[in-house]
């Protein structure tokens, strides 16, 4: 059990912070960029939820508790991911479970569920909508960038510094959060916006000046 009765420690006050497992290193380190990213991703899945409160439509939705729900099962697994992360390979608790391949399945079945109530795509779509569907794209892109500082970790520290399962679920989790925005703005009423090429835009001449 986490008891957490003091938040200012002066610790860090010189630029280093302790890892999960005791390590001391600097706030610069990669492994501390990636738990503080998946931190920021799991901050803004949180605004999400808090904007589906303040939406009129959401009443509209036809399975309302399931976009809450399993927002909120999210969060829970990317706290895990981020403990994970804050510690030094070869040096996690014995206690704490990780997330494996079922959280990552599970991303893809609810995917899967999602996209049989959407049209297919016919082109990209702008990052823009309601409030929520908004914030669930800036999500998205924050997952996108995790993933990326969880390769880039990967490489720098070697083989078994981040787990495979790590990586996916990052990797998925981007994916999910795309889908479940399209899967709201369609609940919701609301029409996507979707990307014109440059040439369609000034009538194929491809010269903006035109």
């Amino acid at each position: 059990m986490v008891r957490i009765n003091r938040v200012h420690t002066g610790v860090g006050d010189g630029g280093e912070t302790f890892l999960l497992d005791g390590s001391k290193v600097g706030k610069e380190s990669e492994r501390v960029g990636l738990y503080g990213t998946i931190d920021e991703l799991n901050s803004q899945i949180g605004v999400v939820r808090m904007e589906f409160g303040r939406m009129p439509g959401v009443t509209r939705f036809h399975r309302p508790a399931d976009a809450d729900e399993a927002l909120m099962r999210v969060q829970q697994e990317l706290f895990d991911l981020g403990g994970e992360c804050a510690c030094s390979p070869g040096k996690l608790p014995e206690q704490m479970v990780l997330v494996g391949m079922a959280q990552c399945d599970r991303l893809i079945e609810e995917m899967d569920l999602w996209v049989e109530d959407l049209s297919p795509l016919e082109s990209f779509i702008l990052p823009t909508g309601s409030a929520p569907v908004a914030f669930l794209h800036i999500a998205r892109t924050v997952a996108r960038r995790a993933e990326r500082e969880a390769c880039k970790l990967r490489e720098i520290e070697g083989d078994g510094s981040v787990r495979e399962e790590v990586i996916c679920y990052l990797n998925r989790i981007s994916d999910w959060l795309f889908v479940l925005a399209r899967w709201i703005a369609k609940n919701t009423g609301e029409e996507e916006s979707l990307w014109t090429p440059l040439g369609k835009r000034v009538g194929g001449s491809g010269d903006s000046s035109a």
